[in-house]
């Protein structure tokens, strides 16, 4: 990344106020992680799902609907999922063991926990190229 990339760069990531109010606090990790994974060029990891609702300063927050998003995931295949750890509750009690066998629960207090689970390391001869994003410094 450019070293002067934050001082010439802004990200902004407008939610229409249309979005059903239940729903759109649970992409928060996601919409995190999928920048993060652009500007890095590190690619999210395989067979991976993930929620919660992030603040300003990066903490993760819990969300609804646990059991109905597990169960989901299960469906879909993924076997790894990423969960706020205030859900810890919601996860145990209400997603059934059998649901939750052969599944691996990371439960998350911030966004840097997220991120080292979610995305892949790059190889350490290749550091990210933002050029095509912000443009070329010459």
């Amino acid at each position: 990344m450019r070293p002067d990339f934050w001082e010439h760069s802004d990200i902004h990531v407008h939610v229409p106020a249309g979005a059903i109010p239940k729903d759109g606090p649970s992409a928060g990790v996601t919409m995190v992680t999928a920048l993060a994974s652009l500007l890095s060029r590190r690619p999210v990891k395989a067979e991976l799902a993930m929620t919660g609702e992030v603040t300003l300063s990066g903490r993760v927050l819990p969300v609804g609907g646990i059991k109905e998003k597990v169960l989901a995931a299960r469906r879909a295949g993924v076997k790894t999922i990423i969960l706020p750890s205030r859900n810890e509750k919601n996860l145990l009690e209400d997603v059934p063991p059998e649901a939750r066998q052969g599944m691996t629960f990371h439960l998350v207090d911030s966004i840097d926990q997220v991120l080292a689970l979610a995305l892949e390391e790059f190889p350490q001869a290749s550091a990210p190229i933002l050029s095509e994003l912000v443009g070329a410094s010459n």
